[in-house]
C-alpha cells in the first residue's frame, strides 16, 4: 500500500486530502481547487434552490434533484408489533434531496 496514493487506504478521502490530490493532478494550485469546490457548490444550491429548475447534473457522473414532499396530515394506525392502534403525527412540507448514479459513475465500480 502506497500512502501516497489515497485510493490505496481503507478510509475515505478528507478534504485537505480530494484538494491535494485534484491539485496534484491538475496542475493547479490548491487554493485554485478550493475556489473552484466553492463555485460549484454555489452552482448546485442556485439550480436546486427555489428560483433554479430543481435539479444539477455533472456530466456521467450524477444527478442531484430535489422532490417537493407536501405536508401529511396526522392519521391514526396499527403499530405492526404491539397490534395497539397509534397515532401518527403530521409532517410539515419539505424538500428531500435525490442523487442518482449515471451510467458513468456505474461503470466505475
Amino acid at each position: 500500500m502506497d500512502p501516497s496514493n489515497p485510493a490505496d487506504t481503507k478510509k475515505p478521502m478528507t478534504k485537505a486530502q480530494i484538494l491535494s490530490a485534484l491539485a496534484t493532478s491538475s496542475g493547479l494550485t490548491k487554493d485554485q481547487v478550493a475556489g473552484l469546490m466553492d463555485e460549484l457548490g454555489r452552482l448546485i444550491e442556485a439550480n436546486l434552490g427555489e428560483q433554479g429548475p430543481g435539479t444539477f447534473s455533472l456530466p456521467g457522473l450524477l444527478r442531484i434533484k430535489v422532490v417537493r414532499k407536501p405536508p401529511t396530515p396526522e392519521r391514526k394506525g396499527i403499530n405492526p408489533f404491539t397490534k395497539e392502534e397509534t397515532v401518527f403525527k403530521a409532517q410539515p412540507a419539505r424538500n428531500v434531496v435525490k442523487i442518482t448514479p449515471l451510467k458513468g459513475l456505474k461503470d466505475m465500480v
